[in-house]
């Protein structure tokens, strides 16, 4: 019980640093994406990170860290999905490797008996080296999973990323392979135009608000329009049919969609909230006991500095959370 109200408290006081930033969140969220490429931030975020506070929200550097943790999450009534984190991959030998690492975390993911899923990011498949590439290998992986009855989310990367991340997805599904999503970011003038395009499909779609450093000409830079986009994208996926994830933490919206999903018949079967690992966890146990399907986003490796700046990018309760670490030590 002492755990629970600790817990509780905690994420109590998560929800109010949140609010408490809001008003600055513009300000730290470019300032935090632009440290992303700074070589001396990095040099620093990554020699102590993970003690100072990135172990919260990845699963460790190696999959063994993760198994237990994803086990954990399984037991606890969440699925879940991984990711190797990673991304920009230039040379087609080490794409390979990737396909190779990816394709013994789905073998483990089998072994362990896990409701774990893989999500990955094209340019950690060579996308940069060709389209051709990156179908090839995201192909291969998807194959892969469909031998052990497992499924793969292609995420979406920057706003230049888009197409190519959209054609590779149709490509795979005219190809017969059902058991492959993608994402749609909310926070993009043309996504309500990307949603209507892929309804045909039936398509599995992770929707969320996006995380990367977009100009004006091409993303809402209000966060006020990004969630009233979001919403309507949310909506008229329920809707249509198909499989929607919900990629929120804002419990507000998520309380939203439930009353939508309540009013239109919307079968449980047919969505599920989606968060990542460390953030809102008592908001994530309350939907799992009111019943919703919740997935926890886990991710695992080495490369995960560039991850961990786009979090504290996110939530200024993020960054006051990783602060606070900073000064205990």
């Amino acid at each position: 019980m002492a755990s629970t109200r600790a817990t509780h408290g905690a994420d109590e006081t998560t929800s109010g640093l949140a609010r408490l930033g809001a008003t600055l969140n513009p300000l730290l969220r470019k300032g935090i994406l632009g440290a992303t490429t700074n070589r001396v931030v990095m040099r620093g975020v990554q020699r102590h990170g993970m003690r100072l506070g990135a172990a919260r929200f990845v699963a460790g550097e190696t999959l063994e860290a993760a198994v237990p943790v994803l086990r954990s999450l399984n037991d606890q009534g969440f699925r879940t999905n991984t990711t190797i984190l990673g991304e920009g991959i230039g040379d087609e030998e080490a794409a390979r490797t990737v396909v190779v690492a990816y394709q013994d975390v789905l073998d483990r993911i089998a072994a362990e008996g896990l409701t774990t899923n893989v999500a990955l990011k094209l340019t950690h498949l060579g996308l940069d080296l060709g389209e051709d590439v990156a179908y090839a290998n995201v192909a291969s992986l998807v194959e892969h999973a469909a031998r052990h009855g497992n499924f793969i989310r292609i995420d979406m990367e920057e706003s230049a990323r888009v197409d190519p991340t959209l054609r590779l997805y149709r490509r795979l599904r005219d190809a017969g392979h059902d058991n492959v999503g993608t994402v749609l970011q909310s926070y993009l003038y043309r996504t309500e135009e990307d949603l209507e395009r892929l309804l045909p499909l039936s398509p599995n779609l992770r929707l969320v608000k996006g995380a990367y450093l977009e100009p004006a000409s091409v993303a809402f830079p209000a966060k006020a329009d990004v969630d009233v986009a979001y919403l309507r994208l949310v909506e008229r996926s329920l809707a249509a049919g198909g499989f929607t994830a919900i990629a929120t933490h804002d419990d507000r919206m998520i309380e939203q969609v439930i009353a939508f999903a309540d009013r239109h018949d919307v079968s449980r079967d047919r969505f599920e909230f989606q968060m990542l690992h460390g953030i809102r966890t008592q908001l994530q146990a309350d939907l799992v006991r009111r019943g919703y399907r919740v997935l926890v986003a886990t991710p695992f490796g080495p490369d995960w500095y560039p991850y961990l700046m786009r979090r504290l990018a996110e939530r200024p309760a993020n960054v006051l959370f990783f602060a606070g670490n900073m000064i205990r030590r």
